[in-house]
């Protein structure tokens, strides 16, 4: 059920205030800190949306940094992926590299992060199958917290960042 008295946490806040500004309606869920997208079923089965998991990337030399979006229950094929962006070995980014372009620790990783990425670092990917949905979900930047968007809305909260957003198939 959807829980618009939850009082906001200190990292979901500005999440919630670029959204408010942007005109973008939010159904707020609290749940129990869920790490990963494997382990978020029982709190996301009530919650009317595809729900997403979130890849933090980089390239091989460490230059190039890439989030890439998908329904949860997918996998990510990397080799695939970085062949459809044209860079080469792509691996998992350090919590380091997270928190300097996402402002965000592991387990947290979302789109909402982009908040951060003031200089436009991050290059988006958003898996193709998601143009289908009507609603969308990610944590805002805490995973004790689920937020549920329209798809039309978390695109323009995408414009809105300035960042490099591209589809890719998974």
């Amino acid at each position: 059920m959807a829980d618009d008295a939850v009082l906001l946490h200190p990292l979901e806040a500005p999440v919630a205030d670029r959204l408010a500004a942007l005109g973008i309606a939010v159904a707020r869920y609290a749940h129990p800190p869920i790490a990963t997208a494997d382990s978020a079923g029982e709190h996301w089965a009530a919650i009317d949306a595809v729900h997403c998991k979130n890849l933090f990337l980089r390239n091989q030399k460490g230059n190039r940094h890439y989030l890439v979006i998908l329904e949860h229950t997918r996998r990510a094929d990397l080799r695939a992926v970085a062949d459809q962006i044209g860079d080469g070995k792509l691996s998992f980014a350090s919590p380091e590299r997270l928190l300097t372009y996402l402002g965000v620790t592991p387990g947290s990783v979302s789109p909402f992060g982009l908040i951060h990425d003031r200089a436009q670092h991050v290059r988006v990917f958003l898996d193709r199958g998601l143009r289908q949905a009507t609603r969308i979900s990610f944590h805002p930047n805490i995973n004790t917290r689920t937020y549920v968007v329209a798809f039309d809305d978390f695109l323009r909260f995408l414009a809105s960042t300035g960042n490099d957003v591209r589809d890719v198939q998974v």
